[in-house]
């Protein structure tokens, strides 16, 4: 629980607070691009930037429960440019060796070169990505949608398929021949991403993560790292709109009588609290159990589910509560709603992850209650 973090710990939650507070708070309306610098050299500067990053590289490579204590502690401010606090992590090219290590891992944690991930084939792609080995080089055909961020990517880290050898993962620099980027989007929260044709690209065998057949586990340890992530975002976040809504419920209508005196508004703002302390809760436990270096894959799935959902229904309860000036553009609600309704599908869209979940449990023995 929240409740039994160590004095340091507390202290980091503190510190944290203010640095959102003092640093982040004061942006807020500012251009990402404009105040990039500012946030990044203030988070290096605090100590918050390393978190994410090898000890190795110079990082401090903190535990599942002090980066759930920052997540938790910076979205329970709402406060702006979040994704700006940590550091670039090595994701899937963590222990990579010899030439990649050098031409991609390093100036990836310096923050000299952006990364993209490459997973998902639009829905009318003809087939799943492939690489063809051809003698130094693998031959790459296909397309890749949704990379977040993919726009302004050095290299993408790409889901392929390699024929009679299973997925593998391929490092694609985004300015090689063959590659192009075909499109441009924004997703409902505001978020950029960009979808790719590769073909006939030519990628230089050492650019191959791991071995043929390790692509999809490589992939999914990342993506199972980024759930529990999700969800102590989302953490946050629900005490930001209870605190919003304790604040609105208790400033009295045009009765007198404070708004939150009705039974119906009570019974609705008693129903997200309850949700609230369950997904804090299971969220913190989960952390634990990351940091004793047990396999979180299926208590991450249901901190992602029940978190995302719980804050989206949250919102969607507090906006009622609040009423139409809640739905006007610009309104803190009115942001949430569109951020948070995102998360429901990002790593994984809520009802296949119950199906991995069952699996898990059911053909695999895996996962506690």
């Amino acid at each position: 629980m929240p409740e039994q973090l160590t004095a340091a710990q507390q202290q980091l939650a503190e510190r944290t607070r203010a640095f959102a507070t003092e640093i982040l708070l004061p942006l807020d309306g500012r251009n990402s691009a404009d105040v990039r610098e500012q946030i990044v050299a203030a988070a290096q500067e605090a100590g918050y930037f390393s978190m994410t990053q090898p000890r190795q590289f110079g990082g401090t490579e903190a535990g599942a429960l002090e980066l759930t204590v920052v997540r938790d502690t910076l979205a329970g401010t709402n406060a702006p440019f979040q994704h700006l606090v940590f550091g670039p992590g090595p994701g899937v090219l963590a222990g990579v060796t010899g030439a990649l290590r050098e031409s991609h891992l390093e100036p990836l944690l310096r923050g000299e070169k952006r990364a993209g991930f490459g997973f998902t084939e639009p829905d009318d792609a003809p087939a799943a990505t492939t690489a063809l080995p051809e003698n130094d080089h693998w031959l790459v055909n296909g397309q890749k949608s949704y990379v977040t961020g993919g726009a302004e990517a050095d290299f993408i880290n790409t889901l392929v398929q390699i024929p009679d050898q299973g997925p593998g993962l391929l490092v694609i620099d985004t300015d090689a021949p063959g590659v192009t980027l075909t499109r441009r989007f924004e997703s409902l929260d505001g978020s950029h991403h960009a979808a790719f044709e590769f073909n006939d690209v030519r990628v230089p065998k050492t650019h191959l993560i791991g071995s043929p057949g390790e692509g999809l586990p490589r992939a999914m340890r990342q993506i199972g790292d980024t759930r529990l992530a999700i969800a102590a975002q989302c953490t946050g976040l629900l005490r930001w709109v209870d605190e919003y809504l304790v604040a609105h419920l208790q400033r009295p209508d045009r009765s007198g009588q404070p708004r939150g005196a009705k039974e119906g508004v009570r019974l609705r703002y008693a129903e997200a609290r309850i949700r609230s302390y369950a997904v804090r809760s299971m969220v913190y436990r989960t952390a634990r159990l990351a940091d004793t270096g047990e396999n979180i894959v299926n208590e991450g799935i249901a901190c992602k589910v029940m978190a995302t959902e719980t804050i989206g229904d949250a919102v969607d309860n507090a906006i009622q509560l609040v009423g139409g000036n809640a739905l006007v553009s610009g309104h803190p609600l009115e942001r949430l709603y569109r951020q948070v309704r995102s998360l429901r599908l990002a790593e994984g869209g809520s009802d296949v992850l119950r199906l991995n979940l069952a699996r898990g449990r059911l053909e695999l023995n895996k996962g506690r209650i």
